[in-house]
């Protein structure tokens, strides 16, 4: 079986501005064809990252490869890229075909052939008949598909796109991120894409690097990032969590005894976050649950844990029902609903050990 090829190599990249590090020696790999992600919060070095690649910023030590050939040196407009931003940088004295045909100008396409690229872009966004409008004259989300549009005319090797969502609502994102996978899909051109937000991050990409503090914390796909996290910052970044403190009490079989207060939870010996995964009784740990694989019951069946109701919110399509767990506060996320729960109900929870999370204090 044929190796993918890396269209992207970041090989050490370290960047400081004045005392501040925001690349701290990173590695990175982006395989031919992929829709990669870099999520973080603000600050943590993933627009900077970004800007390498372009050639925007240039790292204080490091090299940055495209296509195997090393673009340490090159200026962005020798690099083949594709850049779509958060503020659509549209020329406004232009119609939308004047902007897309400004890039093959410059290369020096045929005034038949801009035709023909024009023409196909506008279809893949699905703004075709709006050629000759001015930038003024669209909405926020049709000048973002311009943007996309103009990016992709000039068939770039690399497609970069620097939270080209943030400024939109919340429905035109929606349908945006969703027409950024597919156009990324039927085109086939290896796309990285920059956002602070979880969500448009793992229902958009093929692998998504969580970065913080000018570190990357985890590289791998969607399900993986969520579903087994590598460590604490990744957990409590990606998606909500609960978190309460206890101490092991028990180490056999695989299992991993936790007690807090008089209540006693098994944790799967591989659920050990961050690099330290030695465990002895009488070690002081913190456990991790995610709201939604909780299991909250009326009855005390199952070996659950008696615990109280302190609120409930109502989402639409689940509810979010607060309660205490040995003097500790847990939020839960069920699509289950029973009539007779309400503030002060005494329920019963729990959860597997393998969804269970364990970080030694």
């Amino acid at each position: 079986m044929q190796a993918v090829k890396n269209d992207v190599q970041i090989k050490g990249a370290f960047k400081q501005f004045g005392s501040n590090v925001v690349l701290n020696g990173i590695d990175l790999e982006v395989k031919q064809g992929e829709l990669l992600t870099l999520l973080g919060p603000s600050g943590c070095g993933k627009t900077t990252t970004l800007n390498l690649i372009a050639g925007f910023l240039e790292a204080d030590s490091g090299e940055v490869f495209i296509k195997e050939k090393n673009v340490t040196k090159t200026p962005p407009y020798k690099r083949d890229l594709g850049m779509v931003f958060q503020t659509y940088s549209l020329f406004p004295h232009m119609t939308v075909y004047e902007n897309l045909s400004f890039g093959l100008k410059l290369r020096k396409v045929p005034k038949a052939d801009q035709a023909k690229k024009i023409s196909r872009s506008l279809e893949l966004v699905k703004m075709l008949g709006l050629e000759h409008r001015y930038p003024r004259e669209l909405s926020g989300g049709q000048r973002q598909r311009v943007a996309i549009a103009r990016a992709l005319v000039v068939e770039p090797e690399l497609l970069l796109l620097d939270e080209p969502l943030s400024n939109l609502d919340a429905k035109l994102r929606h349908e945006l991120r969703a027409e950024i996978k597919r156009l990324q899909k039927e085109i086939g051109v290896t796309t990285i894409f920059v956002t602070h937000d979880q969500e448009e991050a793992l229902s958009m990409s093929d692998r998504v690097v969580v970065m913080n503090g000018g570190k990357i914390e985890q590289i791998s796909t969607p399900t993986e990032i969520y579903n087994h996290p590598k460590t604490e910052f990744v957990f409590n970044f990606i998606g909500k969590s609960n978190s309460f403190e206890g101490k092991i009490v028990g180490v056999e079989n695989q299992k991993i005894s936790v007690q807090m207060a008089d209540d006693i939870f098994p944790v799967d010996i591989d659920n050990i976050l961050g690099e330290d995964r030695s465990c002895r009784v009488g070690d002081e740990v913190k456990l991790y649950i995610r709201p939604e694989k909780i299991k909250i019951e009326s009855t005390s069946a199952n070996h659950l844990h008696k615990a109280t109701i302190t609120q409930m919110n109502y989402l639409g399509t689940a509810w979010e029902v607060d309660v205490t767990l040995s003097g500790k506060s847990l939020q839960i996320l069920t699509p289950a609903y029973d009539s007779s729960w309400q503030v002060g109900s005494e329920v019963y929870v729990g959860w597997s050990p393998s969804e269970t999370m364990l970080m030694k204090k």
